[in-house]
């Protein structure tokens, strides 16, 4: 089996405050955009994984590793996957590469042991590796809560060109947060952007992330990848997640392709068409 893992933006992204369990309420749009990883499953009597990315994990310190051993103990079977990843979404950046990838070994291996798991089983499993993960077990976008597990979907196409622009460098999330809770920099819940969500009528011109917050005074590289966007045209242009990865929407694909164009060689950078929709 061959099955696309697709890489997500934030569209949009509030933290909320920290919870008794150490964790954090988050308030966010889940997004997929036109870029994947593709990953090649084969049953077999052990967990084995490879990867095209040399500093991914091959062992259990893998996501997808821990997905299949998770759902073999959950089942008690003595099934195993052989796991090969052509990886194309950077690491660490924002876009939940290694949480999609996790997701999809979970999708397929029902099918590929032959058996039948609960949708709700899957999630459990899902939110054990991690808060993003739940999200990628179904298609279409989300509007997230809790921390990030409270899923509501919707089909939300987005009418404008995506250009995300990844730099060459690695934001430690749990850094990010303490930097948020240092600072006391934790908002209150701001539902009106989201709640038109529901109608399909998201004023993408409005969406914020708190991370950028103390994520740009540390790292002005990405804080310039934000300006040179919005120069060249976005109607908005917005950090994904904890970074570093920053997109911009474009209403005209000369302005998107110029902008991507001014990154390319010197970092990570992809395009997604208007109303694109995952395959």
């Amino acid at each position: 089996m061959k099955i696309r893992a697709y890489a997500k933006i934030n569209l949009g992204l509030h933290i909320i405050g920290k919870r008794a369990d150490g964790f954090h309420n988050i308030e966010t749009i889940f997004h997929r955009i036109n870029l994947f990883d593709e990953l090649t499953v084969l049953p077999s009597h052990s967990i084995s994984l490879s990867s095209t990315e040399v500093n991914l994990p091959n062992d259990s310190g893998n996501l997808c590793w821990k997905a299949a051993e998770l759902l073999r103990n959950e089942l008690g079977t003595a099934n195993g996957i052989s796991i090969h990843i052509m990886k194309s979404i950077p690491i660490g950046a924002g876009l939940g590469g290694g949480s999609s990838d996790a997701a999809a070994v979970l999708r397929s291996l029902p099918k590929l042991w032959n058996v039948s798991v609960p949708p709700h089983t899957l999630e459990l499993l899902a939110l054990q590796l991690g808060s993003d993960v739940p999200f990628f077990l179904r298609d279409a976008s989300a509007y997230a809560t809790g921390r990030g597990e409270v899923l509501q979907y919707r089909a939300l196409k987005i009418p404008y060109w995506i250009v995300v622009v990844t730099p060459n460098i690695s934001i430690n999330t749990a850094w990010a947060y303490n930097e948020l809770s240092k600072k006391n920099l934790y908002v209150e819940k701001k539902t009106p952007v989201f709640q038109q969500f529901e109608n399909n009528a998201v004023d993408f011109t409005a969406l914020e992330n708190d991370f950028e917050k103390v994520v740009f005074p540390a790292h002005s590289e990405i804080g310039e990848v934000k300006t040179t966007l919005q120069e060249h045209g976005a109607i908005v242009a917005l950090m994904s997640g904890s970074g570093s990865s920053v997109f911009g929407l474009f209403e005209q694909e000369a302005d998107a392709r110029r902008a991507a164009a001014t990154f390319k060689g010197e970092y990570c950078v992809s395009m997604t068409e208007p109303s694109f929709i995952p395959n």
